[in-house]
């Protein structure tokens, strides 16, 4: 774990904390994950750093061999509502998205850009999903890219340790939400 500093414009992207996603098996308890993005995001909104709140909705329409996950029919009405423990305020970008990563197809970075945004610090589920998608796009578009190790889970013991310790370095840094917190200062 790595975190060095964070630039004076970062946001916080928290990806897919939503009711229909936190209600399911993860490695790490998604109730903690859920506690630390919301600590991240209570302190970015603190020191006016923009906060990030990305749902799904959708998925992408190709055939996989692990099929689609939930295609067995309709989800609950409230499935996609942003889990309440994260305090939504009036002044957070909330981005629906239809795909994997919170980038493709939703405006997302011109919404960052705009703000002046050069760093991204992420939480959410699924790592091996949502969260590394969206930090492989954040990278592909030039931002400094820090994951918050503690604020991220999987469905996958393995996928989730893979993405943590094979992925995340090498497209920037990981640590706790403690040690981001403190370089928010």
């Amino acid at each position: 774990m790595t975190a060095t500093t964070l630039d004076p414009k970062t946001a916080l992207i928290v990806v897919d904390l939503q009711k229909g996603i936190v209600g399911l098996p993860t490695v790490h308890p998604a109730a903690d994950v859920v506690a630390n993005a919301a600590a991240l995001a209570d302190a970015f909104r603190a020191r006016g750093l923009p906060v990030v709140l990305v749902r799904v909705t959708g998925g992408a329409p190709g055939r996989t061999e692990a099929g689609r996950a939930g295609s067995g029919g309709q989800p609950p009405a409230d499935w996609a509502d942003l889990a309440p423990e994260l305090g939504r305020r009036e002044d957070d970008i909330v981005v629906t998205k239809q795909r994997w990563g919170a980038f493709h197809g939703t405006d997302l970075d011109r919404q960052l850009r705009r703000l002046g945004v050069t760093q991204v610090v992420l939480a959410g589920i699924a790592t091996s999903v949502g969260v590394e998608s969206t930090a492989r796009a954040a990278y592909a578009h030039g931002y400094h890219v820090t994951v918050a190790t503690d604020a991220v889970t999987d469905r996958d013991p393995d996928t989730h340790r893979v993405s943590v310790e094979k992925i995340f370095p090498r497209l920037g840094e990981t640590d706790t939400t403690a040690a981001i917190l403190a370089l928010l200062g």
